[in-house]
């Protein structure tokens, strides 16, 4: 869709991935767009991300991929039918910037740093006439206006049409506060609860434990959780002990079915593998081999390489018959009971689940109650892994809004 000679003005409200991709898709075909952003500069999350090197997208089989939206995969699909993480790299590439597969399938820029791939962007967008409007918070509407806070006081904006890209409420410091909530609640656009998504659990550890192993990283490691229904799931990886509990790229990546299951019974049992590479039964023969006057801790050290956080936590969550016991000890380092009883507040998570529902919007992402208001990125209500799956969607949502109000305007003609 190309809006030729094209006199109607879009506003884009959120400098995000979503609301960049927006704002770029709407100028390429002909619409005259302005970015509002409440922060100094547009990207901060995005530059964030990209600190330890920015995880663009994953290389996994589409089909694979797609799984990793759980129950939102079928809304989500149509936004990576129209961006796909192969689209995505050719992106990058007409920006300048090679990527490459990394050994776990993530697909990273060649230097690893989001900041060139971002200033490339940026220097490409404003060659396209977007407008970038810095310190402009969003406070809602007047006069069927777009009202703002800026340093220089009130600004009203007109436009033909909105694009809200205002993200969640995780990392409030970096501009993702919630605060776009109440002003869709009182337009009647339905919403579901902000919550943690991609975050850390509580743990009640003991002050000795926490004051010793906080920070401690637990590698090599596997979590097995059983759900309501009994099904099982078990993920390897490596996640972090810390004062309050746990955190770590094994967690986040089960935090959405760990946050439910506290939802409704208060807490979450998960079993954990301290490990992986040794069966049960080798496990049961070396807790068997005669330890002489050695201490458990040394025993477990000489037979089984197993010390520090990890012989720390069978202390922990084992009873001291457990620990004497070397069947019930066995048993133990193969699937050591922990329990999770709340996810860590929201603005502590990487991502937030909850936002727009899909049912209160138009399969283009346009909210039923406000024609000519279109929605993307985070704010909806869906969420996803990190591993490249949370940004590609997110600039996938942004494509599509984009295109949908070019569609939606030329019918206004």
């Amino acid at each position: 869709m190309n809006l030729k000679n094209s006199v109607f003005r879009v506003a884009v409200i959120g400098g995000g991935p979503a609301g960049l991709m927006a704002a770029e898709t709407l100028a390429q075909g002909g619409a005259q767009v302005d970015l509002f952003d409440a922060m100094p500069s547009v990207g901060r999350k995005f530059l964030l991300a990209g600190k330890g090197g920015l995880n663009l997208t994953h290389a996994e089989d589409l089909t694979d991929f797609m799984r990793r939206y759980g129950p939102h995969q079928s809304a989500v699909t149509p936004w990576i039918n129209e961006f796909n993480p192969q689209n995505l790299r050719q992106w990058a590439r007409q920006l300048g910037i090679e990527t490459f597969v990394g050994t776990s399938g993530r697909v990273f820029p060649a230097d690893m740093k989001a900041a060139p791939l971002l200033r490339a962007w940026l220097l490409r967008m404003r060659s396209k006439g977007i407008r970038f409007h810095m310190r402009h918070r969003w406070t809602g509407w007047q006069d069927k206006q777009l009202r703002f806070s800026s340093p220089d006081g009130e600004v009203l904006q007109s436009a033909d049409a909105v694009v809200l890209a205002l993200g969640g409420a995780s990392w409030p410091q970096l501009g993702s506060n919630g605060a776009w909530v109440p002003l869709l609640a009182e337009k009647n656009v339905a919403l579901a609860p902000l919550e943690a998504s991609n975050c850390g659990f509580d743990v009640a550890w003991s002050d000795y434990f926490k004051s010793n192993f906080a920070g401690e990283p637990l590698t090599a490691i596997a979590i097995t959780y059983i759900n309501a229904e009994g099904v099982s799931t078990r993920r390897l990886g490596q996640f972090i002990v810390t004062e309050n509990g746990v955190e770590g790229s094994l967690i986040y990546a089960l935090s959405s079915l760990f946050r439910e299951q506290i939802k409704a019974n208060g807490s979450v049992q998960i079993h954990l593998d301290l490990l992986t590479d040794l069966p049960l039964h080798r496990a049961v023969q070396h807790c068997e081999h005669p330890r002489g006057s050695r201490s458990v801790a040394g025993h477990l050290q000489s037979r089984l390489k197993l010390r520090g956080v990890k012989t720390a936590l069978l202390r922990e969550l084992c009873s001291p018959e457990t620990l004497q016991n070397p069947l019930s000890l066995a048993n133990a380092i193969k699937s050591l009971p922990l329990t999770l009883t709340a996810p860590r507040p929201v603005t502590e998570s990487i991502s937030t689940a909850g936002g727009v529902k899909f049912d209160g919007m138009t399969r283009d992402l346009m909210l039923k109650e406000l024609p000519g208001v279109f929605c993307s990125g985070e704010m909806i209500d869906w969420e996803a892994p990190t591993g490249g799956y949370l940004l590609t969607a997110s600039l996938a949502s942004g494509k599509v809004a984009g295109k949908a109000v070019l569609s939606w305007l030329e019918k206004q003609k």
